[in-house]
C-alpha cells in the first residue's frame, strides 16, 4: 500500500497538467450528479480519445469517478480524496506540525 505521501504525489501528478486540472474544474463545478464526457469533450474542444486518456489518470488517482447512464458515462468528483489532498497541503501550515494558519 502507498503511503499518503506517494498517494498525494500521484494525485499532484495527476493535476499537473493542464487539461486534467481543466478538467477536474469542470466535474467540480458539476457537482456530485457529475458531468457527462460529452459536456467536457465540448467545453475543452479536444478529441474524445484525448479526454478519455485524461479522465483515466484522474481516475486511477481516485481523484474522479465514472458511472454509465445508458449510452453516456458522467464523471463525478471523488470530494473526500480532493478534500484530504488540500487538508494534507495544509496540516502543517505555519507551524511545523504544532496547529494552523
Amino acid at each position: 500500500m502507498a503511503s499518503r505521501l506517494e498517494q498525494h504525489a500521484a494525485q499532484l501528478a495527476a493535476l499537473g497538467h493542464p487539461v486534467r486540472l481543466a478538467i477536474i474544474r469542470h466535474v467540480v463545478q458539476g457537482g456530485p450528479d457529475g458531468t457527462a464526457a460529452g459536456d467536457l469533450q465540448a467545453k475543452l474542444d479536444i478529441p474524445a480519445s484525448t479526454l478519455s486518456h485524461h479522465l483515466e489518470r484522474l481516475a486511477s488517482a481516485g481523484l474522479v469517478s465514472s458511472r454509465r447512464d445508458g449510452t453516456f458515462l458522467f464523471y463525478s468528483p471523488e470530494f473526500a480524496a480532493l478534500r484530504q489532498l488540500t487538508g494534507y497541503l495544509w496540516e502543517d501550515c505555519c507551524k511545523r506540525g504544532k496547529g494552523c494558519c
